[in-house]
């Protein structure tokens, strides 16, 4: 089987591989789709070599169909179609015996700090994955990662229907954050600077503003009769968000960080006290987002196809990630992983 390796330097290169048989609570996947994400792409601009220590195989936004089982292994069967959960953690640690085993204190992300999806067929523990219904396509199903940690999000910042939420950043995730919050019923505003990424909100019916452009203040407060948004999710990572959400959130609202902030941002903790905010933090994902994204999917509640922005075979991926490198037009791009 053939798997695509970064070397370094925006670079890829296609080597033969072994495939790996399972072990005792193991799965062998034929690898169908794998989504390219903001990770990978820092990845693939260096800045995480020490940590991904290339030659690596990465990936982890997968889709595949289930071709081997090992030892011990209950509740799947050869051909059903899966996705996988990349989380590897520890079940040892005081946080995952108090049932936060998503952010263990010795987690070991798939496809980034352990060898990742890009390649034909993909070993992983049978504890990762998720059935997907037979209406949820491969292509859809490579989404379901991203759409996961937007559900997530959801649930950290408890949306609840007839609230107002702002989003503040349009990529990706921040566009299926709004989505998300639409389908629990939610009133949404994204907030974003690119036009193209504006005009592919509109298209979902999501209110949007260019803070550049409008005084994203002003028009929360008439927007939300001078109460302010309920809910606020920073996505964008960049501090002039920093400094307008606490000013467009309601007495008691709830601020929900999901970005990455590069360097440790200033805050106006005043806000917090005058207000009386909760900052929540919200990272990766649970077993249960990953249901509620698979039931968004496969019951229509969110539709996803505009999201693919290309699809490219693995032998092609160096091209599949030239494409995203700065395009803030592309949400996602696929690579088929499928063996010719």
């Amino acid at each position: 089987m053939q798997a695509a390796q970064y070397i370094g330097n925006k670079s890829f290169k296609i080597v033969d591989a072994a495939t790996i048989a399972p072990q005792e609570g193991e799965v062998r996947l034929d690898v169908g789709y794998v989504g390219i994400c903001g990770t990978d792409m820092h990845i693939y601009h260096g800045v995480m070599d020490q940590r991904v220590n290339p030659p690596a195989t990465i990936g982890h936004e997968i889709s595949g169909v289930v071709a081997e089982l090992g030892k011990g292994v209950e509740g799947f069967n050869v051909g059903d179609k899966v996705v996988v959960r990349p989380l590897d953690y520890c079940g040892e640690c005081p946080t995952c015996e108090a049932g936060y085993s998503h952010v263990c204190q010795n987690l070991k992300f798939m496809g980034i700090d352990t060898p990742g999806a890009f390649q034909n067929s993909w070993t992983v523990k049978a504890r990762t994955l998720h059935k997907l219904p037979d209406n949820v396509s491969l292509k859809l199903g490579a989404l379901v990662e991203p759409l996961a940690v937007a559900c997530h999000d959801i649930r950290r910042a408890n949306v609840k229907a007839g609230e107002k939420a702002v989003v503040i950043g349009g990529g990706p995730i921040g566009q299926l954050v709004a989505l998300v919050a639409k389908s629990v019923g939610a009133e949404v505003l994204i907030s974003e600077v690119n036009d193209a990424r504006l005009d592919f909100a509109k298209q979902y019916g999501v209110k949007t503003i260019n803070p550049m452009k409008e005084d994203i203040e002003a028009y929360v407060q008439e927007w939300t009769g001078t109460k302010g948004a309920e809910v606020v999710f920073e996505v964008s990572g960049v501090q002039p968000a920093i400094d307008v959400m606490t000013k467009i959130a309601a007495v008691r609202g709830r601020i929900c960080m999901v970005a990455i902030h590069a360097n440790a941002p200033q805050v106006d903790l005043f806000q917090f006290f005058w207000k009386e905010l909760e900052l929540l933090g919200a990272r990766v994902y649970e077993r249960e987002d990953f249901d509620m994204a698979i039931e968004l999917i496969s019951s229509g509640k969110v539709s996803l196809e505009p999201f693919i922005s290309s699809i490219n075979n693995l032998d092609d991926i160096g091209q599949a990630f030239a494409n995203m490198d700065g395009n803030p037009s592309g949400m996602k791009a696929l690579v088929s992983c499928q063996q010719s």
